[in-house]
């Protein structure tokens, strides 16, 4: 896009493509959100946004996406990718920051659809944006945290090089939760796959470089 050349930002790992979504990839976000992202009766985010009636669920899917979008600024900045696989739009993979020209510091969030469940493609799109942190805006750290009955989400950080970061006390649906805390640096940082960038140069100044 010439004039906001964001937009032609790309991640790519051997089985993965992430990209800022377009409409027809909100499109097809909100399927895979409709279609379930997590088992019945857990819980996994801090914003039980997937309790949503279906109907509310599949506008607040992309209204979410394109509000943090146009809320973009260098000094306060989120990139929630759309990630790609074999063609179909599978999850979400957000990366963010705040005064990043100072604190060289990201935090991560994501999900994906459960029939992606299981695959490793979880792994590969956090190391993506990790390697665009790291590799491509030259962050120090990047922080994540996930419930502590949450193994699958702490496997990913595992492999990835992260460190536990203490605990946060949380209340989720009336209920009490224990929210692991984790931090990488681009030291420790373990990328498991071969990761591209494509077009970063162009939006450098976006991310307040």
């Amino acid at each position: 896009m010439r004039h906001w050349p964001l937009l032609d930002l790309r991640l790519t790992t051997p089985r993965l493509e992430l990209r800022l979504p377009s409409l027809a990839d909100l499109d097809e976000l909100a399927d895979r959100a409709l279609e379930g992202v997590h088992e019945p009766g857990f819980m996994p985010f801090l914003q039980p946004w997937t309790e949503a009636p279906a109907d509310q669920l599949s506008r607040n899917t992309i209204k979410y996406h394109l509000g943090v979008l146009a809320a973009w600024q260098p000094e306060e900045w989120r990139a929630n990718f759309i990630v790609v696989h074999d063609g179909q739009v599978i999850g979400s993979q957000g990366v963010g920051a705040t005064d990043f020209a100072t604190s060289r510091e990201v935090s991560t969030g994501s999900w994906l659809g459960r029939a992606w469940h299981g695959k490793g493609l979880g792994t590969e799109m956090r190391a993506a944006v990790l390697s665009l942190a790291f590799d491509g805006l030259d962050a120090e750290t990047a922080t994540s945290s996930a419930f502590v009955n949450n193994p699958a989400s702490l496997a990913v950080s595992r492999k990835l090089g992260y460190q536990l970061d203490g605990t946060t006390t949380r209340v989720v649906q009336g209920k009490r939760r224990i929210d692991q805390r984790l931090r990488v640096n681009r030291h420790d940082f373990v990328c498991p796959v071969p990761v591209e960038l494509h077009g970063l140069d162009a939006c450098l100044a976006d991310f307040g470089l």
